[in-house]
């Protein structure tokens, strides 16, 4: 894959390593960089995956270099935990680093490089910390939608991809690969579907019966751009963020946005005006419904909406006020 090349040399051509093999015939211990790197280049992960634990890699080669396999201990992971802190890196940060390093020790278990019994990872467990998802509200989406903007510039496109996103849930990566053939007529009803990049897992949205169809018009407003449909490069994501802070000042939304605040939004007002979580996790295309429910916080907000609706009921029953 010329992908996995041009990272490979763009981070590693100063590096100078061992193979594996050479390692292991000359009995010295065996490099876990060396065998990171060669699981991670002989895998069949897509490019964003790939470049996630390429990171991983390139922050042990700063930390440990040479580190041997059977020196990832208990007390390497901490010390490895108290090196990435101290680098102010964000504690879901430092847990998505420690992943990668417990898949690799998993690899190496399996062909035997080391010792079973001695795995780090039954005493060392990888921290987490709950983070409140920035999501808009229904007024917050109309200010946007109804925002007077330059018809130069970039700004309206970003604007409109934003929104389309809020009412249909897909990622940046899967919005800007949509093309004329993602949308299709089932029943006379426009419907998109994909596959995200992300899962592989094909999903199918009725846009009519989503919000009200409001990512339709926005659709129709770009359907005659000749390749994908907003004409934005799936490097893009950057620039295009820093263009919603743009956005968000301008209509006064006093919160900080990005791409991915409006997923965040879709599940939360679906979630909100009481969609089941498992019918949100198919259209958001999480493979497990555990995904869905790190959105608890909303449906903490939906106990509560429904127990009310159930208390004013029950009242207008007391009173004779109920058919």
């Amino acid at each position: 894959m010329q992908m996995k090349d041009f990272i490979y040399n763009l981070i590693f051509s100063q590096r100078k390593s061992l193979t594996i093999e050479r390692e292991t015939a000359g009995k010295t211990p065996v490099s876990f960089t060396a065998f990171m790197r060669r699981e991670i280049m002989q895998s069949s992960m897509k490019d964003s995956t790939l470049k996630n634990h390429l990171s991983t890699l390139r922050i042990l080669g700063q930390y440990r270099p040479n580190v041997a396999v059977q020196e990832i201990t208990f007390s390497f992971l901490c010390d490895f935990e108290h090196f990435l802190s101290r680098q102010n890196y964000h504690c879901n940060t430092i847990a998505k680093h420690m992943k990668h390093v417990k898949r690799y020790v998993n690899l190496a278990i399996n062909k035997d490089l080391f010792d079973v019994s001695q795995y780090p990872f039954r005493r060392y467990k990888i921290k987490h910390q709950d983070t409140t998802r920035a999501h808009l509200t229904p007024e917050e989406l109309q200010k946007l939608e109804e925002m007077v903007l330059p018809q130069t510039g970039t700004l309206k496109k970003c604007r409109d991809m934003f929104l389309f996103s809020c009412y249909t849930g897909l990622r940046f990566s899967d919005v800007v690969r949509l093309t004329n053939d993602n949308f299709t007529l089932i029943d006379n009803k426009i419907w998109l579907v994909y596959s995200s990049m992300k899962t592989n897992i094909n999903v199918r949205l009725p846009l009519s019966l989503l919000f009200e169809g409001r990512a339709i018009p926005i659709y129709r407003k770009y359907r005659e751009n000749v390749n994908t449909l907003f004409g934005v490069a799936s490097h893009a994501n950057s620039n295009i963020n820093k263009q919603l802070k743009q956005l968000s000042t301008i209509a006064v939304l006093e919160k900080d946005i990005t791409f991915h605040t409006a997923r965040h939004t879709t599940a939360t007002l679906l979630l909100y005006n009481g969609a089941n979580i498992t019918t949100v996790q198919k259209l958001l295309g999480h493979k497990s419904v555990q995904t869905t429910e790190i959105y608890s916080n909303i449906m903490d907000m939906t106990i509560v909406r429904d127990l009310e609706k159930i208390r004013i009921k029950k009242k207008k029953k007391e009173f004779g006020l109920t058919a």
